[in-house]
């Protein structure tokens, strides 16, 4: 009597394995997760603190160097040559202001009405101090505290406002209606007035906001700085005699003020004024 495999008989062909219906990609029969369950995963290797916090504060520092020396920094007003637009003075609390160094990076150069920071060139550092001790471990920390920003760079660093740039002429003698630029009197409703100082009338003019001067044509590639307190800043009028003229390169150029950051109750924006109209 011949017997009739079944076909899902595993036995009636060694050969060939039942098929197996799957459930969710696994074979049915197996063991399938909980709903809702989350797979294992794998855990982090962690670090005890003394170990994890000297690398933040190492990749903090990078940052921050990163930061103030690439793009802006925090500079203090140390004088009241700037006033009523940035005050600075012995005894006061100064303004804290914030200068962008990428403004003039790639075409953008200064224009006129510009507040900027720059490094004095040989005949503003006469009188220059350096900051740093004598003490070479002292120091050191000193130029590290810098290049984070927490200190002053050792450097003469100053502020004023763009008078004229490359190619122009500025000068004011007697009988000028104040400064002119090109032969056109600039705008100057935004300084120090009254005057702080006394000006004497043979050597200069209250329209002139100080002594005469010029006329003096800006060096291509530079620039004319003047304080905003006329009568009290040591500014382009004051190193005509140097080998350039007064004026600024703009290489010197650290960057534009953009803002006022600390004291709170002056925190706010220093504007570019359209001083030639």
């Amino acid at each position: 009597m011949t017997h009739r495999q079944d076909s899902n008989d595993p036995n009636a062909n060694p050969d060939k394995r039942p098929e197996t219906d799957y459930v969710n990609g696994a074979p049915q029969g197996e063991a399938q997760p909980e709903e809702g369950a989350s797979p294992k995963k794998k855990q982090k290797k962690t670090y005890p603190w003394w170990v994890e916090m000297p690398i933040i504060i190492l990749i903090t520092m990078l940052v921050l160097g990163a930061f103030n020396n690439f793009v802006g920094r925090m500079y203090l007003i140390p004088s009241e040559s700037m006033e009523p637009t940035l005050h600075g003075c012995h005894g006061c609390t100064p303004d804290r202001i914030f200068v962008n160094k990428l403004a003039y990076r790639g075409d953008k150069s200064p224009e006129p009405g510009d507040v900027i920071v720059f490094v004095g060139t040989e005949s503003w550092n006469e009188e220059y101090v350096s900051r740093r001790s004598s003490n070479g471990v002292m120091r050191g920390l000193q130029n590290l505290g810098a290049t984070i920003g927490i200190i002053a760079p050792d450097e003469n660093t100053l502020v004023k406002r763009v008078i004229a740039t490359g190619g122009q002429t500025v000068q004011c003698q007697e009988g000028d209606p104040g400064i002119m630029v090109n032969g056109k009197k600039v705008d100057d409703s935004y300084t120090m007035n009254p005057p702080v100082n006394p000006i004497d009338p043979t050597t200069g003019s209250k329209e002139c906001q100080g002594d005469y001067f010029g006329p003096v044509t800006v060096p291509e590639n530079s620039v004319w700085v003047m304080g905003d307190n006329r009568t009290n800043s040591l500014d382009s009028r004051a190193h005509m005699g140097d080998e350039y003229q007064g004026t600024i390169p703009e290489e010197n150029i650290v960057g534009e003020v953009e803002s006022i950051l600390l004291p709170f109750s002056r925190i706010g924006g220093v504007d570019s004024l359209p001083i030639q109209g």
